[in-house]
């Protein structure tokens, strides 16, 4: 018997490893935070050395959460995932099913009956209960007209050809695969959740030590302009300006922890627990982003083991097999029938044993015209699935070009940052000179000092972008495994070393 050919389906598997991360203590290095105006005595400068030498580093030390741990947690604690796992189980008894009528029907079955009848028999009674000579015990039953029977039966059916049956297996197979992939599809969806839920996380977590470094930086600039106002050497205007910028890195601080517990919050959903980031941030510099290997044309192609891209294709597939399946409708089926019968009886003649097999074909001719309607609905559903599977190959691919597009220009983008995080240093150092030698005034080391935080924030930013596209690119391709989870890990450490 024809079967559909089968295609190997690349099973996905998620094979998660769940490493402990090392404590890493690790502190941001500061700036120098000296401020004055011109003139003031030495003791300020003392001052001045001492507030600098005793500001804290940029929050705790707390080892980074296991991105691949986090995921597995997720596995388990994903409702609509469970769901989907039901769903899988429930649609392999398809195939069970769709054998199971292609295999021998057995049945058996008993029955008592009683029945009173008014006959020929029961109006010319030819027996005589007085005489029995004239009559027999035999007839005695059927001329009272009164009949009890007992009987059982044993039946079997065999198809021994049956083509919509046959593809029906083809048909049951398929949907099988075609659960599957969906929830491949499923876990995937959920590792980006969660990838997003951690980097945004990383990312809220550093802000936070970052603008906490800098609400204190900014205090201890406006208690240094306060005390300056005070003995009469410094300028109210600067001690205003420092209360300002101090407000606004308090504000900022506030927004940051606002980010920070909606993106914990976000993993406590997908995971079941809320991890603990620290906010450790080491030297920006000693991230080393590597750009994706491999031509654009090259990526593009591997789009065909996409998930989205697979699960269109099996879909496609059930459809046809379900074509196929209506079709199989004109053909004609034959079947073997065995049965056996046994019944007793109070009445003799009604007792019986019967054998029977037979061998029955049945030809469809006419059903009106559901064959036909069902066939072209089968038709349809294919072509509306082969539409379905061009718009997800379209998909993967414009994801892979927009995702390389957005590697490069990241990568760009964070060399051109590193530049200028050396250069806001360097012109923060020549400021806070400048203002201690009465050429420039506290604003601009404000403006300074606050746009390297800005600045760092931007670079730990692009980072985070950076791997959201480098893993959704693994993804976009099929191809995203622990390893790449480890290895966005391992980034994310070098934001907190050499601190």
């Amino acid at each position: 018997m024809p079967r559909m050919a089968r295609r190997e389906v690349k099973e996905h598997r998620h094979v998660w490893s769940v490493r402990g991360t090392a404590m890493l203590c690790l502190a941001l290095p500061i700036t120098g935070l000296a401020v004055g105006t011109g003139g003031v005595e030495s003791g300020m400068s003392n001052s001045r050395t001492a507030m600098e030498s005793s500001l804290p580093t940029a929050g705790t030390s707390v080892g980074l959460p296991s991105l691949p741990a986090l995921f597995s947690l997720a596995l388990e604690n994903d409702s609509d995932l469970a769901s989907q796992r039901y769903e899988l189980e429930a649609t392999t008894k398809e195939i069970d099913m769709a054998w199971s009528q292609l295999k021998p029907q057995v049945s058996a079955g008993a029955s008592y009956m009683y029945q009173a009848s008014d006959n020929y028999y029961t109006d010319n009674p030819d027996y005589d209960p007085s005489n029995e000579v004239v009559g027999s015990d035999d007839n005695e039953a059927r001329f009272e007209g009164r009949t009890r029977d007992t009987s059982w039966q044993v039946s079997l059916t065999q198809p021994l050809f049956s083509l919509e049956r046959w593809r029906g297996v083809d048909e049951a197979e398929a949907q099988v695969e075609a659960a599957r992939l969906e929830l491949a599809v499923g876990e995937s969806d959920l590792a980006m959740a969660v990838i997003e839920a951690y980097l945004n996380a990383f990312l809220a977590s550093r802000e936070v030590g970052l603008m906490e470094s800098k609400r204190e930086a900014f205090e201890l600039q406006h208690r240094q302009a306060s005390r300056s106002y005070e003995l009469g050497v410094g300028d109210r205007l600067n001690m205003l300006e420092s209360q300002a910028r101090l407000d606004q890195a308090i504000a900022d601080r506030i927004q940051a922890e606002n980010s920070l517990d909606s993106a914990l919050g976000e993993l406590e959903r997908l995971t079941g627990q809320r991890p603990e980031f620290g906010e450790v941030l080491g030297d920006l510099r000693g991230v080393n982003l590597v750009p994706v290997e491999g031509d654009v044309e090259a990526w593009v192609a591997r789009t065909t083991d996409n998930l989205s891209v697979r699960l269109a294709e099996r879909q496609m597939e059930v459809a046809q097999a379900g074509t196929d399946t209506r079709r199989s409708g004109y053909y004609p089926e034959v079947n073997l029938s065995l049965s056996y019968l046994d019944r007793s009886s109070n009445d003799p003649f009604r007792e019986n044993r019967d054998g029977r097999a037979s061998v029955e074909v049945e030809v469809p001719i006419y059903q009106g015209g559901y064959t036909s309607a069902s066939v072209r609905q089968g038709e349809l559903s294919t072509l509306a699935s082969r539409e379905s599977l061009t718009h997800q190959q379209r998909l993967a691919r414009q994801d892979v070009r927009e995702r390389l597009r957005n590697i490069s220009g990241n990568l760009r983008r964070l060399n051109a940052l590193g530049q200028s995080l050396d250069s806001s240093r360097l012109f923060l150092e020549a400021a806070e000179k400048g203002e201690q030698l009465g050429l420039r005034n506290l604003v601009d080391v404000l403006d300074a000092r606050a746009e390297l935080y800005d600045l760092r924030v931007q670079y730990i930013d692009v980072v985070r972008q950076y791997l959201v596209d480098r893993l959704s690119l693994e993804v976009a391709v099929g191809d995203l495994g622990a390893d790449d989870l480890m290895r966005a890990m391992e980034t994310l450490k070098t934001l907190t070393r050499g601190a």
